[in-house]
């Protein structure tokens, strides 16, 4: 007589969300996500993705008696995994850069990753970004706020707590940013009180398709060593070429990190640059400190240093932390005071890079240099212009709790 035997589903190293905004101009190109995230999970068994993509493209993975025929702009739930797509849900088109539906997509990614035993879960954000100024934009030229992005991962959070109490302790790890200028102190500072570990992000524009899906193997295989995981990343993003045709072949970042997002490193990150800005504030009309300042900041070029990028773009203000600290720590015209408030700064921040690579020539922006890109942008207009150009829009960066809380309003008044 045989006996019942229960067979017991094997346990996922991760949960991997791919959270597809493609209703706008990036539709095609970054369907290739999705292909590369079929392809990881056929290699790597551990992995399981959670997927929503909005697309006006027929889904490009999804078998075709999985998809309704019904045209136009659509959105689909499933999982991908051991290189075969399943639990297939299609609906009218959501609107992903409402915080209430990527709110519901977190909370979705973690109750798989519990169905699936999975040790850590991760969310990738795909589609145009904006620094602080939020990103996920939709065709209309709506997005959803910085502060909002990391709301919906906390509200995602506690509704997974709710339905699930015995796995109320389960968190996003990380959160890839595969859209622009997201590797920024906002972001991070806004992430980290979500209760997120960690930022996989670029501080320059990026080239889509942009982050591979097949980071979440550079994850999975080292889910106890962080430094290496990080820097696994940070590679596999670096290296990557996608092939243009007769341009040839392009990378999809200038400049890569992976952020330490402890809220220990966080506070003091935020306290050694508060400290900076209020001693910077208070001495600003003595000894020449608002022009040496804002000479120094000027020398640290902004980002989109891409040829004929818009002169107005908000972008150029997001310079580079690290560098612009250093190079007030070094400058010998300041008070020691200063100096030393800048060097704890640039210390603080750089506490928090577990992992970055950047070009010194990056070819598809004309060559623009940057080896100073180690680190998050912070920031820092030269110019009121640019303290938020782009307000009018709804891209404003002023207005998140990181930029209040460490006066950065100071700094702004003394360099615009």
């Amino acid at each position: 007589m045989l006996q019942n035997v229960t067979i017991t589903p094997a346990r996922r190293s991760l949960e991997f969300g791919i959270y597809r905004d493609g209703d706008n101009n990036l539709d095609a190109i970054q369907e290739s996500t999705l292909s590369q995230a079929l392809r990881t999970s056929a290699h790597d068994c551990r992995i399981e993705f959670t997927v929503e993509d909005t697309t006006a493209l027929r889904a490009p993975v999804v078998p075709r008696q999985g998809q309704d025929g019904k045209g136009g702009l659509r959105t689909y739930d499933y999982t991908i995994s051991d290189g075969d797509v399943g639990n297939v849900h299609s609906d009218k088109a959501a609107d992903m850069s409402d915080e209430a539906n990527l709110a519901r997509f977190v909370a979705r990614t973690l109750d798989n990753a519990q169905a699936s035993g999975a040790k850590q879960t991760w969310i990738d954000l795909v589609d145009h970004g904006g620094g602080d100024g939020g990103g996920l934009q939709t065709g209309d030229g709506s997005v959803m706020s910085m502060p909002d992005i990391a709301k919906a991962i906390s509200d995602g959070l506690a509704m997974h707590a709710a339905a699930h109490p015995d796995d109320a302790q389960r968190s996003i790890d990380g959160v890839v940013a595969n859209q622009c200028l997201m590797d920024t102190m906002g972001f991070a500072d806004a992430l980290s009180k979500a209760g997120v570990r960690y930022l996989a992000a670029s501080p320059e524009t990026m080239l889509a398709p942009g982050v591979p899906s097949n980071v979440a193997h550079a994850v999975a295989s080292h889910e106890n060593d962080p430094k290496a995981m990080a820097k696994s990343v940070v590679n596999d993003v670096m290296r990557t070429k996608y092939d243009a045709g007769d341009f040839g072949g392009f990378g999809p970042a200038a400049a890569f990190d992976v952020l330490d997002l402890d809220p220990a490193k966080m506070r003091l990150a935020e306290s050694s640059i508060k400290r900076l800005n209020d001693d910077v504030g208070a001495e600003a009309g003595t000894n020449g400190v608002r022009d040496i300042v804002r000479e120094d900041a000027r020398a640290i070029q902004g980002m989109v240093r891409f040829p004929g990028a818009a002169k107005d773009m908000p972008w150029r203000a997001d310079r580079p932390a690290i560098a612009f600290y250093d190079a007030l720590a070094g400058d010998g015209r300041l008070d020691a005071r200063l100096r030393n408030d800048a060097g704890a700064a640039a210390g603080a921040v750089a506490n928090l890079v577990l992992a970055h690579r950047e070009s010194d020539e990056f070819a598809p922006f004309g060559g623009a240099d940057y080896c100073d890109a180690a680190g998050p942008t912070i920031h820092l207009p030269t110019t009121r212009y640019l303290i938020d150009p782009w307000a009018s829009a709804g891209v404003v960066e002023t207005k998140n709790a990181f930029y209040k809380d460490v006066d950065e309003a100071a700094m702004t008044g003394v360099l615009a």
